[in-house]
């Protein structure tokens, strides 16, 4: 019998460094997407899915991550007071009552590996997904509930295979990414497919593929066994990517292609791009952004 996905490890110790000066002071995963912080969005798509504990690996300063899940009586209790209530039920039980979040100390950053390794004896040899936090995965309205974390999560369900999320890139951005080997076989849309291979930031014209992977990942268990014997590559990181090379050897590996939009918020352009589109999917926010743009001339 597969077992379900019940686990996500979100790694959140991360410096930001591509958002500074905003991210001085604040982490990188709390800087808003339109009205609610980046994090807020990931850990809501991974509950869509059916998760039902958020397990972040932090570090000392960014407390205020976990506070944002906590609940905040004083603000509670003011907004209560005055009859705020639409702007009460946005920050009162941001997640389910069955939904815990729990955290775990990453004391060193040494890569996205060592960042999941951490999460080893929460993760109690379950699998597990992991999601990037600064990855925004917006998907078409029109699919409403059938979001593509959940539907991996779904081709896990069907195969116990582990999945890696994929998205189409343009060749002027494919050295940027780990990319997907399908070894021939026709990619498509909420398609899950067997990995030939993964290669790590090839030149566009030794690129096996122009599937790009982005950063949500359904993995076994045993890839924590394959992490701890991970060898440290380049300044001293432990590569989730190199684990993923032993799985597919061993097990295999499946890659599963998305049709959303996708918006890194680590970096500047793609931070403000999902502001945009997020804003889009609102009436009255639409009406204003286009207004604006139309009357700037630009």
């Amino acid at each position: 019998m597969i077992a379900k996905i019940k686990k996500a490890v979100i790694p959140v110790a991360g410096l930001g460094t591509r958002m500074l000066p905003a991210t001085k002071a604040i982490p990188k995963e709390l800087l808003p997407v339109y009205d609610r912080p980046i994090i807020e969005h990931v850990v809501k798509e991974a509950i869509a899915a059916g998760i039902t504990e958020i397990i972040l690996v932090t570090r000392s300063g960014k407390e205020a991550i976990e506070n944002h899940f906590d609940a905040h009586y004083e603000l509670e209790h003011r907004l209560e007071k005055k009859g705020k209530e639409t702007i009460l039920g946005t920050v009162k039980n941001i997640i389910p009552e069955n939904i815990t979040v729990t955290s775990v100390r990453q004391s060193d950053l040494l890569g996205l590996g060592h960042a999941v390794l951490c999460a080893k004896l929460l993760l109690n040899k379950e699998p597990f997904a992991v999601l990037l936090p600064d990855v925004l995965v917006l998907d078409q309205e029109s699919r409403d509930k059938d979001y593509s974390f959940t539907a991996m999560v779904n081709a896990w369900n069907e195969t116990g295979m582990g999945q890696v999320m994929v998205e189409r890139v343009g060749s002027e951005a494919i050295e940027n990414y780990g990319v997907a080997d399908l070894g021939g076989e026709v990619s498509e849309p909420f398609k899950s497919i067997m990995l030939k291979g993964l290669v790590e930031k090839p030149s566009p014209k030794e690129a096996p593929s122009n599937l790009a992977v982005l950063g949500r990942y359904i993995l076994p268990s045993k890839v924590l066994d394959l992490l701890e014997t991970t060898i440290a590559g380049v300044g001293g990181e432990i590569q989730l990517t190199d684990a993923l090379d032993e799985l597919l050897k061993l097990d295999g590996l499946n890659s599963f292609e998305t049709d959303a939009g996708i918006f890194d918020c680590g970096n500047k352009q793609g931070f403000l791009s999902a502001n945009i589109a997020v804003g889009m999917r609102d009436a009255e926010t639409r009406t204003h952004l286009i207004k604006l743009l139309k009357n700037s001339g630009w």
